[in-house]
């Protein structure tokens, strides 16, 4: 599997048979490399609806035909914005051609244009290859990580740029909690106020968890 940082939180994984979006933030992201034309996903996944992670989401639906797959009302709202989309809620997996999804908490917000887009929320990818995959999209820290990490993970996208998310402190709790395999920490130093040092993240979150700690600048790509 191919992973892509595009910036911010969003991410492509791309395998031999498929490619997602994750919260695909391209057009307006400070820190991006990448046109939203540079991408053909066969689906959209989006944590919730802040623009900064519902961003490109449905013009690339409209002009790819791929569905955005999101909790309820933002599945909706994006249909309605003239997406394919399928809407689902927190749960057990739901299992579709390119693997499994399941919704999992995060404790935040999400709304768009004054539209309330339903419980914000991570999202564990379970790939036709078994790996599975936690996007926490924005978080803060929560206990019940603890139970998302009992389902054995191979892969984490955790944010650390804090005042909106958690911060490095909590982002290495998180770890502690949910013990991926590897970590790529996210939403960080796209604006001033989310600044972080990612590489002190890096040497405090290995020197204290067995979790590798992978860096993507934006634009950046890594096999997995």
């Amino acid at each position: 599997m191919r992973v892509t940082y595009i910036g911010h939180a969003a991410v492509e994984l791309k395998t031999d048979k498929h490619s997602i979006l994750i919260d695909p933030f391209i057009t307006g992201n400070p820190v991006a490399k990448h046109k939203p034309e540079d991408f053909k996903p066969d689906t959209i996944i989006l944590t919730h609806g802040h623009g900064d992670h519902l961003g490109d989401a449905v013009p690339i639906s409209k002009r790819t035909g791929a569905p955005v797959i999101a909790i309820f009302e933002l599945a909706s709202y994006c249909q309605s914005q003239g997406a394919k989309a399928e809407g689902m809620n927190l749960g057990g997996p739901h299992s579709f051609s390119f693997g499994k999804v399941q919704f999992t908490p995060a404790f935040h917000s999400s709304s768009h244009d004054g539209h309330y887009l339903g419980m914000p929320c991570g999202v564990v990818l379970t790939t036709l290859e078994n790996r599975k995959i936690y996007h926490a999209g924005d978080t803060a820290l929560f206990g019940d990580m603890a139970f998302i990490g009992k389902l054995g993970l191979d892969l984490a996208f955790i944010p650390i740029g804090s005042y909106y998310t958690m911060g490095p402190e909590e982002a290495l709790e998180a770890v502690q909690l949910l013990r991926p395999k590897t970590i790529i920490p996210i939403h960080y130093n796209t604006f001033p106020v989310i600044q972080q040092d990612a590489e002190q993240f890096k040497k405090r979150v290995e020197s204290k968890t067995q979790t590798q700690v992978i860096i993507l600048r934006p634009g950046e790509s890594r096999e997995l």
